[in-house]
């Protein structure tokens, strides 16, 4: 007979497990309030994330697919429209006779063919006059085939000693796999997040460099563009000066454009040049294409070589 300090060792257990139970429950919820916030955090970041992407895609001139619109490069998911529906190779097998007709259901043993179809195999009652239907007085019935959705039968039952080993064909599938992880889930998209924002960044630091000497500073980069230009209006000087030896130029129309036609020429073409190759794809504002450097370098250079190049005439004759 149960006594006192019985019933007491049973309250206390009880009260024991009524706070675990009450711990964990607290513990739980406490982890699910912080799976919540780590997802509206995520959730708040890729947002983030989408619409700065969205911003570079406009600037680069890029825009994102609208609402509803496949992305591009992809293509549309659906019934090809010239599949036939009847006939042709793409037609169902048929269902009574010929090479496709269904395996019969009773009555003499497994064939060979049958076994060897594929390399996993399950147990089934031996073959006989009663194989695969139900066992009158005995409620059996052929598996989880003939009984779809019964609890109590199995998709693919395991056979006994004494039973013969029948080939599926396509092979068991494989269990289904456990719930996922959110805590690891989640921590697996913070990765991603963090290196889609590390990338991010090197996307905006590329956009930010112009395709036009990207190493270069943007002043080293404009005296490099109007030297460029200006030595090629030398050279259509030095060409000028040869029609001009041999009486093909005037003298007054080649002072004329060794003064102005080819320092203008030779500045508005570094202007032009850093506007379209030497301007970043994202950047805050017109970059600056120094007007006066090329001025000072154009202007200076088309007469200092047609003085050198008198010098050195003169000086080899």
């Amino acid at each position: 007979m149960s006594t006192f300090e019985d019933y007491a060792a049973l309250a206390r257990h009880l009260a024991a497990q009524r706070r675990a139970g009450e711990q964990g429950a607290a513990a739980e919820s406490a982890r699910r309030r912080d799976l919540h916030a780590a997802v509206d955090y995520l959730d708040r970041r890729l947002t983030a994330q989408g619409q700065r992407l969205d911003q570079l895609g406009h600037m680069i001139g890029c825009p994102p697919p609208l609402p509803g619109q496949p992305p591009p490069g992809t293509a549309p998911v659906g019934p090809a429209p010239d599949a036939p529906t009847s006939g042709g190779p793409f037609a169902p097998a048929p269902t009574s006779g010929g090479p496709f007709a269904p395996a019969p259901t009773s009555g003499g043993p497994v064939s060979p063919a049958s076994t060897s179809a594929g390399p996993s195999v399950v147990g089934v009652p031996p073959a006989g006059p009663s194989h695969g239907l139900p066992r009158p007085g005995t409620g059996s019935t052929g598996g989880a085939a003939a009984a779809p959705g019964r609890p109590g039968v199995g998709a693919y039952p395991q056979g006994s000693p004494g039973e013969t080993a029948l080939a599926v064909p396509g092979g068991v599938p494989a269990p289904r796999a456990g719930e996922l992880d959110p805590s690891a889930e989640l921590e697996s998209a913070r990765r991603w997040a963090d290196e889609a924002d590390r990338l991010g960044q090197q996307v905006e630091l590329t956009a930010q460099r112009p395709a036009l000497l990207p190493g270069w500073s943007p002043v080293a980069r404009a005296l490099a563009v109007y030297l460029a230009c200006a030595g090629v209006g030398v050279l259509l000087m030095l060409v000028m000066v040869l029609a001009s030896g041999v009486g093909a130029l005037g003298l007054g129309t080649l002072y004329t454009w060794m003064c102005a036609g080819l320092p203008a020429v030779s500045l508005i073409a570094g202007w032009l040049v850093l506007g379209r190759w030497g301007t970043p794809a994202v950047v805050a504002g017109t970059p600056p294409r120094y007007p006066l450097l090329g001025i000072l370098v154009c202007f200076l250079a088309v007469p200092l070589a047609y003085c050198g190049y008198l010098l050195m005439f003169r000086a080899l004759r």
